[in-house]
């Protein structure tokens, strides 16, 4: 039996408050319900939602790529600094991937989530091992075992209504 994708997110943002990475994913294709569902709990919870390809977009644009690659972790974590919540919401990461930026976006995410839990969409998949993004003939593709995290796959049961359910892992 599977349980609606939000209540899943908010049982385990619950226990990832306990782990040294606060960091819940939510990991699933295009069209699996994780920006909805984050909509929804950002509205139930009051949590703020933020875009990281719009905001970084923002604070990115008067840089050199240079600069851009240099300065990118500690703009987001400004743009975390002023949430004031203890729960942040993250979506549309995919900026965090680009291969100018030079980064890694999940060791990215687990600094970012010491101080606070943060849950962000995930486009790609979990296969019980590894966090996968994008496939392995595209340059933002990346491969991280054991990703230290707490794991939500969402995914579509009920191909008729799109319902989103979840599968839960903790890897941490």
């Amino acid at each position: 039996m599977s349980l609606p994708l939000s209540s899943n997110i908010e049982h385990q943002i619950e226990q990832a408050s306990r782990l040294y990475h606060r960091l819940v994913l939510v990991v699933g294709a295009h069209h699996t319900g994780k920006t909805t569902t984050l909509q929804a709990l950002a509205a139930k919870h009051d949590w703020p939602i933020l875009n990281v390809n719009l905001a970084l977009a923002e604070r990115l644009l008067e840089l050199t790529v240079r600069q851009r690659a240099l300065r990118v972790a500690r703009i987001l974590s400004d743009l975390l600094a002023e949430q004031t919540a203890d729960v942040v919401l993250l979506d549309n990461l995919e900026m965090l991937f680009h291969p100018y930026l030079q980064q890694d976006p999940l060791r990215l995410l687990q600094s970012l989530s010491r101080n606070r839990t943060l849950v962000a969409t995930w486009r790609g998949l979990y296969d019980s091992r590894a966090l996968v993004y994008a496939t392995n003939d595209h340059p933002e593709y990346r491969r991280f075992e054991d990703p230290q995290a707490v794991i939500v796959r969402a995914q579509t049961n009920d191909p008729v209504n799109g319902t989103p359910s979840t599968v839960m892992e903790t890897t941490e």
